[in-house]
């Protein structure tokens, strides 16, 4: 069973995340403090396994506290629990094992302490093997905002982002995300450098391009190495020529 300290300055959102700790039936003591301050005070004789950090305190900020702890021996492992997805990089930086948005979701917390569980099964205390992890890696991922959650991708492996459906998408060498970022605010965050803007509703990875084939009125198909299509607008087609040189 689970020591778990909760750190938030708003009462329901404690209250909320822990009734939902306690439905889990995996955590067998559940504390709480609304500032840095209290919660130093009760880390001293409580000694929890895990802390749910949310970011923005009222005086205080949770990624500010979280660098103080990876100075200490033997911290906690630290999930942020926030209703702000944009520290996400910021967060796993910190040695985070997990990022969850408010509100909270019952399967999503189960989730976090699994995978808790699953890193201590393993033999490794997740915030060594946060640890082990190359800054360098950390800052070439993309965060991206998926229902409830944040996940991080290795921008490499991004094969495009477009709009499908009604729904922006980014397509990734293993799967592909439906997310929550529309895809002007996914373009500012991708590397300009090789992704490529070759439709309004679509931006490719250059590096993942294998084919480039002539279309009707001046206009071009992309093959990509897994085999997607993409179209190529006139809008863009100039700009996409020069860019790889064609």
């Amino acid at each position: 069973m689970l020591r778990v300290l909760i750190v938030d300055d708003e009462m329901l959102a404690r209250d909320e995340l822990k009734y939902l700790l306690t439905r889990t039936k995996e955590v067998d003591i559940i504390d709480e403090a609304e500032n840095i301050e209290e919660a130093l005070d009760k880390m001293v004789d409580y000694k929890p396994d895990l802390l749910f950090l949310d970011i923005q305190l009222s005086e205080d900020n949770g990624i500010d506290f979280a660098k103080r702890l990876k100075k200490m021996k033997n911290p906690p492992s630290i999930v942020f629990a926030t209703a702000y997805d944009q520290y996400a990089l910021q967060a796993f930086e910190v040695d985070a094992i997990d990022y969850i948005l408010k509100p909270f979701d019952e399967e999503r917390i189960l989730n976090t302490i699994n995978k808790y569980k699953k890193l201590k099964q393993h033999g490794q205390d997740s915030n060594e093997e946060k640890r082990s992890t190359d800054i360098t890696s950390v800052m070439n991922k993309l965060a991206l905002s998926i229902e409830e959650s944040i996940v991080l991708v290795n921008i490499g492996d991004i094969i495009y982002a477009g709009l499908e459906d009604g729904k922006v998408v980014v397509k990734t060498i293993k799967q592909t995300f439906i997310v929550n970022d529309p895809l002007v605010i996914l373009e500012k965050k991708l590397p300009q450098d090789y992704f490529i803007r070759v439709h309004r509703s679509y931006i490719v990875n250059s590096n993942h391009i294998l084919e480039v084939q002539p279309w009707f009125n001046s206009t071009y198909n992309i093959t990509t190495k897994d085999g997607s299509k993409i179209p190529v607008s006139r809008t863009y087609v100039k700009e996409f020529k020069r860019l790889l040189g064609i």
